[in-house]
């Protein structure tokens, strides 16, 4: 007898063949059956031509600390996710010793935007060293798997000390030699791969660039050859190579991530997105990836689905006012008091004077006068807005200026009203530029960033996105086909990090699967809930449309709910 028997299900296998019509039989946390299956079932659920796929995989997640206390690791396993990679960009909380964790809290907290409060005590520190900490995450029970990438920042602070966390220090030669020691002694244990990061855009809580910003050849080459000689784990990473104007730069970079992949001899990824100051460049790097595969390198670039975009209200961490000294002021008080103080007169006068004269760089800017770029949320959220819905354009047919009505914006729905900025991804105002990444070849979905960016970003929903947006089509109706997603959410990434066990729906495979009404699916409206250790707050989706998801067998989420089981365990390394 199965265990379950999904019947008359529209199947979306995952690998990139046309829907079908078929029944799925599980059994034993395996997929047994895929045609007609008459076998009896335990439970036999009618999918009446519902849309049925393999359990998407997420490669790009920062739960690394979330892992230590919480088994449902939300909202990534809302989404239909059932397998996930973490320690992505260079960070997080192994290799640590006991006297660099406060240090690793405070990276974590100002690359991630994760509270540290949260972190302080919610991580159990029951580890020192990378197997350590695979042994910490072998001990406990998920709603998916999970899978860790041995982090570049806290393999270097690991041997070099206090100099690791220098962005202009460079270890010597025997700090090389322990780095790539302990690489391979990762990637024994069961690391997905290695990390690092190469942003300026990552900073620690006390705005320091992260310590691996400027990691030399000789580092990065020698944990490279270390790969080569285990044989085992892939290389991701993010470069400012998509965001500079500088061609030389972009030049240097994109040398170098060919160099790291040659001398490794492992899958590579690493992020490619659009910024305003070079919203052309990803055609040069997808150029340059093509090159690199033409050499025999086995290179990729990890694109989102969607724009990468800010929330803002008076619960998240940003606002148009959070530069100025009034809202420093204010912005640490309950949400009731934030409310009180903003309807005085005064306090408004004074936050209008102190914004009109405060001009940040980079972002900041963008956050603080973008008002053409500033949405209120919809519900599903319209993640390609025009410019005629902006605060900047309600703001001129009220006849106000923009940080006024923000101010009002701001107080709606009691204080709960939040307002959608699309920062990377939407140079042109539309998803055009998107859709080109997303079908571009040698491209991964990732970018998710689950787990990380609690208060500003809400990124994890991405594969509902994926499925809601461009199997409809967007605004310019371009549209992707269905299996072409689905084959992007599962066995493409699986294969990529070496997971030939699931990603698709096949006899003798994983039974990770999605049961998903499509005709339903969205993505509403995000919102605030405090449910992180010490009261930390996290910007929480719920998704409609996935009705059932089953990881290994077991159904996990059912109608948006957990069930309970717990079926996710550690991936270590490669399967299948």
């Amino acid at each position: 007898m199965l265990d379950i028997l999904i019947r008359d299900a529209t199947l979306v296998d995952g690998t990139g063949a046309a829907p079908r019509r078929a029944d799925v039989g599980v059994k034993d946390g395996l997929i047994v059956e895929v045609g007609s299956v008459s076998t009896p079932a335990a439970r036999v659920v009618d999918a009446g031509g519902r849309l049925v796929t393999p359990g998407f995989v997420d490669i790009h997640t920062h739960y690394d600390g979330q892992a230590s206390w919480d088994p449902f690791l939300a909202p990534t396993s809302l989404n239909g996710v059932t397998s996930i990679a973490m320690g992505n960009c260079g960070v997080g909380f192994a290799p640590a010793k006991p006297d660099r964790h406060d240090w690793l809290i405070a990276l974590l907290e100002g690359v991630e935007d994760i509270p540290g409060t949260a972190l302080a005590e919610g991580l159990t520190w029951d580890w020192e060293s990378f197997p350590d900490y695979l042994d910490a995450l072998g001990r406990r029970q998920y709603a998916m798997d999970v899978a860790a990438h041995l982090p570049h920042a806290a393999l270097r602070t690991y041997v070099m000390g206090e100099r690791g966390a220098n962005h202009l220090e460079h270890p010597d030669a025997g700090e090389i030699a322990e780095m790539a020691r302990l690489t391979e002694q990762a990637l024994a244990a069961g690391a997905l791969g290695f990390s690092t990061s190469r942003t300026f855009v990552h900073k620690s809580r006390s705005g320091e660039n992260i310590g691996t910003l400027e990691a030399g050849r000789a580092e990065l080459l020698g944990i490279a050859d270390a790969m080569r000689r285990s044989g085992k784990g892939v290389i991701q990473l993010i470069s400012d190579a998509y965001l500079t104007a500088d061609d030389a730069f972009a030049e240097r970079e994109l040398d170098l991530i060919a160099e790291m992949a040659r001398a490794g001899g492992r899958p590579l990824s690493f992020t490619v997105q659009q910024t305003d100051e070079a919203p052309d460049r990803f055609h040069h790097i997808f150029d340059r990836i093509g090159g690199m595969v033409g050499q025999g390198l086995d290179v990729k670039a990890q694109v989102a689905c969607r724009p990468i975009g800010a929330v803002q209200g008076l619960e998240a961490t940003l606002n148009p006012f959070l530069f100025c000294p009034e809202w420093r002021r204010i912005g640490h008080l309950p949400l009731a008091a934030k409310l009180e103080e903003l309807a005085k007169p005064d306090v408004r006068a004074t936050l209008l004077a102190q914004h009109a004269a405060i001009r940040p760089e980079g972002f900041g800017e963008l956050i603080a006068h973008g008002f053409s770029r500033m949405f209120r949320v919809s519900d599903p959220v319209d993640y390609e807005p025009t410019a005629d819905r902006s605060v900047a354009a309600e703001a001129a047919a009220r006849g106000v200026n923009p940080p006024e009505l923000m101010l009002d914006l701001l107080a709606e729905e009691a204080g709960h009203r939040l307002l959608y900025m699309p920062l990377i991804n939407y140079a042109r105002g539309n998803l055009d530029d998107v859709h080109k990444m997303m079908t571009a070849p040698h491209t991964l979905f990732g970018l998710s960033d689950g787990g990380a960016h609690c208060g500003t970003i809400c990124d994890a929903s991405f594969p509902t996105s994926t499925l809601a947006i461009w199997a409809r089509g967007n605004k310019a109706e371009s549209r992707i086909p269905l299996e072409t997603l689905v084959h992007g959410l599962t066995q493409r990434n699986a294969a990529h990090v070496g997971w030939h066990d699931r990603g698709r729906v096949a006899p003798g495979l994983r039974a990770d699967l999605n049961l998903i009404d499509l005709d339903e699916l969205a993505v509403p409206p995000p919102q605030m809930v405090r449910d992180l250790p010490a009261g930390g707050g996290r910007l929480l989706q719920r998704p409609r449309g996935i009705e059932m998801t089953v990881c290994a067998g077991t159904v996990t989420f059912e109608q948006g709910e957990a069930t309970g089981a717990l079926p996710g365990r550690l991936l270590r390394g490669a399967k299948g």
